[in-house]
């Protein structure tokens, strides 16, 4: 990933320092998993390495492999990732397929002169029915070496295998993706170059089908949360360059059959080489190292789709444009780029009573209620010196069948100020809701909030200077639902709290570059009865506090 804010930043922002350090530990603080199982059981002990590669030059050219399933019964799969780096490189994004389908989207902490390294294990239980046959291993992990980015990306993908009774997973899964895995490549969709629409026939035994959306910005579109409004691209053009437009807001959205069946509103990952790198060590940032998928279900559409015939699915990403009078509609498109991928857990009940086929359901989708507000204010001189913007939005939807509705209830507010003539810039974003599915009761229910502050005042007198500020947070309470949830990581409820606040300094000149910061991360989480809490505070790359240890 190139690591953008404003157009000043193409020059290369990374993490670099000559000072001698061992090799660290980088971490993300989250709910640990434990890969020990039950001895007793068969397959206690089963494990396969999956990767084990060195990415380089890895631009399109994905670690390849191939998998066949442990000779003995397992129902858990958990995976660890170990990587090691050394030398200058980007923070960089990384997917691990099974065939056409995206079981994992993780991405790099940046390294140093001396060396990090870091593990992260997870649970892949919920892809148990493709776990159990042969399977091609793709792993993406695009990558850079020149005399000036050297750091390499050591990494070992294992995973271990166990029977523990686990809860019911999918019985089907089928992918929405380019499904490229035959040549030897990435299936994701690059939105809005690509067109995300696939085509899938489902099972007439399916009882329930719940959708993941994967979907991350790059490039102009990394830092979507602190884009302006397109008509303020060029405000400030003598000193930073084109800003990047279609307004702050986005909106990734499923349809089946040309008809919207549910939205995410995304949350604000940002990498480890984000705003100013120095946060980001030894702390990753929240979900940098598991970026989670968020949940459409979509079973009050199988009576339309238990009909023996195929469907589409698509996914697309937009923005915003707003007018001169301030009207806001949708851009139905963004910058460059959106990496997106989703996948269909069906779970199957051949029992079940099915219902009439090809009927629709019930769609109510009224348009968001969008508010935009935009003042441009200009010096004694005349030029452009501060612009004042923001971006509020409501929206609702529902869909129900005979049996089952889901519905959805969403807000959103970014407040945004560039001053300084764009030299200083503070995005103040809050992202909410709520997700339900109901048949006669609640079957599963996700409430969220997403906050974010985060501002930057840039210095180009001499190289380049980043001083930097940010709060930020995720909360999640969830009911739990079928399987194990590729949004809230676990099968049963979830009640999540986390926030991370810091300072950091980055400063690059034509000789060096450096950052340093301080950083403070809270977790408390409540998963499926399991209780953990943390709290971690580094200051300039070391830990100084870690109620974990």
């Amino acid at each position: 990933m190139q690591l953008i804010l404003h157009p000043i930043l193409w020059i290369g922002l990374f993490f670099y320092c000559h000072q001698a350090y061992a090799l660290s530990e980088v971490f993300e603080v989250y709910q640990p998993i434990s890969l020990a199982s039950d001895g007793h059981n068969q397959c206690a002990g089963e494990e396969r390495v999956l990767v084990d590669y060195d990415f380089g030059n890895s631009y399109s050219l994905p670690y390849v492999g191939f998998y066949e399933p442990p000779h003995c019964k397992f129902d858990t799969v958990r995976i660890n990732l170990t990587v090691t780096s050394i030398g200058r490189q980007y923070d960089r994004l990384a997917i691990f397929y099974l065939g056409d389908t995206e079981l994992w989207r993780t991405s790099t902490a940046e390294p140093t002169s001396d060396g990090i390294i870091w593990t992260y294990l997870k649970d892949l239980s919920q892809f148990n029915t493709l776990w159990q046959e042969k399977q091609k291993i793709i792993f993406d992990l695009g990558n850079i070496i020149t005399d000036v980015y050297t750091g390499h990306y050591n990494t070992t993908l294992t995973a271990y295998f166990s029977y523990e009774d686990n809860v019911k997973t999918p019985d089907a899964i089928l992918p929405i993706s380019a499904r490229r895995s035959s040549q030897n490549a990435s299936s994701d969709f690059e939105l809005p170059s690509d067109n995300a629409t696939v085509l899938h026939r489902f099972p007439p035994a399916t009882s329930r089908a719940v959708v993941s959306i994967a979907a991350t910005g790059q490039s102009t579109e990394e830092f979507w949360w602190s884009n302006v409004f397109t008509s303020d691209s060029w405000s400030f053009d003598s000193t930073i360059g084109e800003l990047y437009g279609y307004s702050p807001f986005r909106e990734v959205q499923l349809y089946i059959d040309g008809m919207m069946a549910g939205v995410v509103w995304p949350f604000p990952i940002i990498f480890t080489g984000g705003v100013a790198p120095g946060f980001w060590r030894p702390i990753v940032g929240i979900d940098a190292f598991d970026l989670r998928q968020p949940e459409i279900d979509i079973t009050p559409w199988l009576p339309m789709l238990l009909d023996n015939k195929t469907h589409s699915f698509e996914i697309r990403v937009t923005g915003l444009n707003i007018s001169e009078s301030g009207a806001v509609t949708f851009s139905d498109t963004v910058g460059s780029y959106w990496i997106v991928t989703g996948t269909i857990f069906l779970y199957l009940d051949e029992s079940a009573p099915q219902s009439s086929p090809g009927r629709k359901p019930i769609s109510t989708a009224p348009p968001p209620e969008f508010k935009a507000t935009r003042n441009l204010v200009q010096n004694a001189a005349g030029g452009n010196e501060t612009l004042i913007y923001s971006i509020t939005a409501q929206r609702t939807f529902t869909v129900e069948s005979a049996d089952y509705a889901w519905r959805q209830n969403l807000s959103y507010s970014n407040y945004g100020t560039l001053n300084q003539q764009g030299l200083s810039q503070s995005n103040l974003q809050h992202t909410s809701g709520r997700y339900q599915l109901t048949g006669g009761k609640v079957l599963n229910e996700v409430t969220f909030d997403y906050p974010l502050l985060c501002n930057q005042t840039y210095d180009l007198d001499d190289g380049l200077t980043i001083s930097a500020w940010m709060r930020r947070g995720l909360d999640i309470e969830a009911t739990g639902g079928l399987g194990i949830s590729t949004y809230t990581l676990t099968s049963g409820p979830l009640n999540l709290h986390t926030e991370q606040s810091g300072t950091a300094f980055y400063q690059s000149t034509s000789d060096d570059s450096a950052s340093y910061g301080e950083t403070k991360d809270l977790f408390e989480s409540d998963a499926n009865g399991v209780s953990y809490s943390r709290v971690v505070h580094a200051v300039n790359g070391s830990v100084v506090y870690d109620t974990g240890n």
